[in-house]
């Protein structure tokens, strides 16, 4: 399964020490260039940051297809524009984003996505996580922006409400 990511569910998972759930479910993890810069260099000392740098799981690759992403970055940020462009240049099955407009545009292009809060869920499907309601309560504590309805159906989806 080729995976790319966005900087938010790197960071999102390294906060609440999930970090390595990502390995667990996916193998390996590829990212471009300007999301190595958004979590691992601008973010030195950021929750993410040391993690990205240690993971030999994860695969930094420039963007070939230069042309889509200044139209890209007219609506998104660089990591955001940089990892719609990826995900169709490998072929990836899935591209891990978070962030509504990033996951419109990307849903528009036909890419199948999930976030931060799927992931956990998956991890709970395959064994990973005994409970993904604590996991939510780490994440709404570290500051991970959910409405109370994405809180109740990912609890729903989980099987714990």
């Amino acid at each position: 399964m080729i995976v790319v990511s966005n900087a938010g569910p790197l960071i999102a998972l390294a906060r609440i020490g999930q970090f390595n759930l990502l390995r667990s479910l996916y193998g390996q993890l590829y990212i471009p260039v300007a999301v190595h810069k958004e979590v691992a260099a601008s973010g030195y000392k950021r929750p993410g940051g040391e993690e990205l740098r240690a993971a030999t799981w994860i695969h930094i690759i420039e963007i070939s297809e230069l042309i889509a992403i200044p139209l890209l970055k007219e609506r998104l940020d660089a990591g955001e524009s940089e990892a719609i462009a990826l995900a169709p240049q490998l072929g990836a099955d899935l591209l891990l984003m978070d962030e509504g407009r990033g996951r419109r545009v990307a849903e528009a292009r036909g890419l199948h996505k999930t976030g931060t809060i799927g992931t956990l869920i998956a991890a709970k499907k395959r064994g990973l996580v005994p409970e993904v309601t604590v996991l939510l309560d780490d994440l709404w504590t570290a500051g991970f922006r959910m409405s109370e309805a994405l809180y109740r159906t990912a609890q729903r989806l989980a099987g714990e409400a």
